[in-house]
């Protein structure tokens, strides 16, 4: 589904991201850990196109398909959707009027889907303002519902939620990347995601594949993201960087 080979970005001329690879399969859920200031966040809005983030080398490829030099357009009419960590408040755009734009070719019923995540009492106000934490996640949520890309990308789905709504979000989550209420890992109706997490407590909702884990910019392994976290959790992210350290120096 998205193949990543040896990308570099840079933001204003500053460096973020240096010679990443990686790749997500399809119906695939992989997970990205990282410190702060990782770079993992650019590497997400780099994959959806956002122009401020300059691709200087690699290449970027969405179901088979060159799209490094891709708008952002192109890429989310070819099926990628992202929630955003920090989505801006869209003064005088009510929800529902971005909900009915993304819905035109689709049939929905946008107070029913609103009220299966709590959102329908939400949807004649400006996107974002005023909500809570939470709120602002079960409305990209929505978003993304209306959207129903075949490729997600989540950026910290946990931050600034509260423990009622984390539930909420998870299973919104889960139920999205499923495409139904339930479905097996090889389930072929299964969509593809690629998560950011620094809690890890997304995982509690998902059944995720793979994991890397990103610092200063660049991936320093891949793993069980179950095994990996755990290893976070024990060691830190310095010791990430040790070991990749030692092993690129034994070779």
């Amino acid at each position: 589904m998205l193949q990543i080979e040896d990308l570099c970005v840079e933001v204003a001329g500053r460096p973020l991201l240096k010679n990443v690879t990686l790749e997500v399969e399809k119906g695939e859920t992989t997970i990205l850990f990282g410190p702060n200031g990782a770079g993992k966040s650019a590497l997400l809005s780099t994959i959806m196109g956002f122009s401020n983030y300059e691709v200087t080398s690699g290449k970027i490829f969405f179901k088979g398909k060159d799209i490094t030099d891709a708008p952002i357009n192109e890429r989310a009419k070819m099926g990628i959707g992202i929630m955003a960590q920090r989505p801006p408040n869209i003064v005088g755009v009510k929800l529902r009027d971005l909900l009915e734009i993304e819905s035109q070719k689709k049939v929905l019923n946008l107070d029913e889907l609103a009220g299966s995540i709590d959102m329908k009492r939400f949807l004649d106000r400006d996107i974002n303002v005023g909500f809570s934490g939470g709120e602002i996640k079960r409305s990209e949520l929505l978003q993304l519902s209306v959207q129903q890309p075949d490729f997600y990308l989540l950026d910290e789905p946990e931050s600034g939620v509260d423990p009622v709504n984390m539930a909420q979000v998870g299973s919104t989550i889960k139920r999205l990347i499923c495409n139904k209420k339930a479905c097996a890992a090889n389930d072929p109706d299964r969509k593809s995601a690629l998560v950011i997490t620094h809690t890890g407590e997304i995982l509690d909702y998902l059944d995720a594949d793979k994991a890397y884990i990103l610092c200063n910019g660049s991936v320093m392994c891949s793993g069980n993201p179950n095994r990996l976290l755990k290893e976070i959790k024990t060691q830190g992210y310095d010791e990430c960087i040790r070991c990749k350290l030692n092993l690129t120096q034994i070779q």
